[in-house]
């Protein structure tokens, strides 16, 4: 048992309900003397998407996938982008042996106990709960990271960005008498709106979505754990926007965002890493309160139901105050995410300025995102400083005694758990 396993962390004295049995994997006996793991599950917020230098990834046939080119199909397991830079790696977590990076970039509920390739735009690796007995086999699991929820089949993070900054881009550069042909045809003009989204029925189906899928994963950790100790944090997720621009941002060229055409205030957020109407950044922050009210369901709720597990949330939401894109004026430099990020044709390069672009241009180029989604997937991500700042988080919600934690960055940068 590791050091923080010991001082910190309620010991496991129950298994999961027999009603689960047939889901998980046969009990593995306690072992003797196996190096201790962390290990990372979920999605992109947790796979390192946004950081770079991303690893080779076994997909379902038991191939490492290295980096297959830009033009490459999206499913390839590269492409969930684990990244060494991400937060699991960064924490300091005493009396860890090895950490293990399972996550996927774009991973789903539906991912936890299947292949993702099995299902729509999935990726062409093994279910996570696959890749975590694989790991009990050799290893003492000692802390798992889970961050799930922000992508499900009712909506997903990438079609919610893409969709509100599209609509930035669309009314920027086109008259709303012009036909605007992206290829999936024309593309609205308006701010997006909380019901653009995620409605309350879509959030309660994806909380469905998500218990159920976490709910496996404790199961099959407390059958396959060697010594049926672990801790599991329950991460959500920070918006990579602020609650407003810096001021500098808001008029160009005696242009604000609530008229039409404004391409100069266009390419000077584009530049600055935020495209998107001022008038979308509120939704867009009680979208991030939805997931983070989610995920401390889904928590909640499997405490009830596995009252000896070790169950931690930690809110990240306020992880980056101070430090998102375009809240200071001199964006992307300081920010802790990436900005939007897009290419001309699966180039390699990408497009950091549209100054001088016409709508031609603009709609060359969004497409380039719709046709290979790996040129863009990066867009809006922690980058390599915001997992650091990510990875402070963990390493508080690893030791804690309590239950929940918030992670809030001050004003001179720390990160304090409490």
């Amino acid at each position: 048992m590791s050091v923080f396993r010991r001082t910190a962390l309620a010991a496991v004295l129950t298994v999961a309900a027999a009603a689960l049995s047939t889901a998980v994997a046969p009990a593995v006996p306690a072992a003797a003397g196996l190096p201790t793991a962390a290990v990372a599950l979920g999605d992109s917020f947790i796979s390192g998407e946004g950081a770079g230098s991303y690893s080779p990834v076994v997909d379902v046939n038991g191939v490492s996938q290295g980096f297959p080119g830009w033009d490459a199909p999206n499913s390839n397991a590269y492409f969930c982008h684990r990244s060494p830079d991400a937060s699991l790696f960064q924490a300091d977590l005493p009396g860890i042996t090895d950490r293990f990076n399972l996550a996927c970039s774009g991973g789903q509920p539906y991912d936890i106990a299947g292949a993702s390739v099995s299902r729509a735009k999935g990726r062409s690796v093994a279910s996570q709960l696959d890749q975590l007995r694989a790991v009990a086999q050799t290893h003492d699991i000692d802390l798992v990271l889970i961050g799930l929820g922000s992508n499900n089949s009712s909506f997903t993070f990438g079609s919610v960005a893409e969709k509100c900054a599209n609509r930035f881009i669309a009314d920027a550069w086109t008259g709303w008498w012009e036909f605007w042909a992206y290829l999936g045809g024309p593309v609205p003009q308006e701010p997006c709106t909380d019901a653009d989204l995620a409605t309350s029925a879509q959030f309660s189906a994806a909380t469905a979505e998500t218990t159920a899928a976490v709910r496996q994963l404790l199961a099959t950790l407390d059958q396959v754990d060697a010594d049926g100790q672990h801790r599991v944090v329950f991460q959500d997720y920070t918006n990579p926007l602020p609650f407003d621009l810096a001021s500098n941002y808001w008029e160009e060229d005696g242009r604000e965002d609530d008229r039409d055409k404004f391409r100069d205030l266009g390419a000077e957020r584009y530049a600055a890493g935020c495209p998107i109407h001022r008038a979308s950044l509120a939704p867009g922050h009680r979208f991030s309160t939805g997931l983070g009210t989610m995920v401390r369901s889904v928590r909640d709720n499997l405490a009830g139901e596995f009252p000896a597990d070790d169950l931690v949330y930690l809110n990240v939401q306020r992880a980056f105050d101070g430090a998102r894109l375009c809240e200071q004026p001199t964006s992307p430099s300081g920010a802790l995410a990436t900005p939007i990020r897009l290419m001309d044709g699966p180039s390699g390069s990408f497009v950091t300025s549209l100054s001088g672009k016409d709508k031609i241009d603009i709609q060359r180029i969004a497409n380039t995102c719709v046709s290979y989604f790996q040129t863009c997937q990066e867009s809006w991500h922690p980058n390599v400083a915001g997992h650091k700042a990510l990875g402070r988080c963990l390493t508080g919600a690893a030791v804690t005694a309590s239950r929940a934690v918030a992670c809030v960055r001050g004003t001179d940068g720390t990160i304090t758990v409490s």
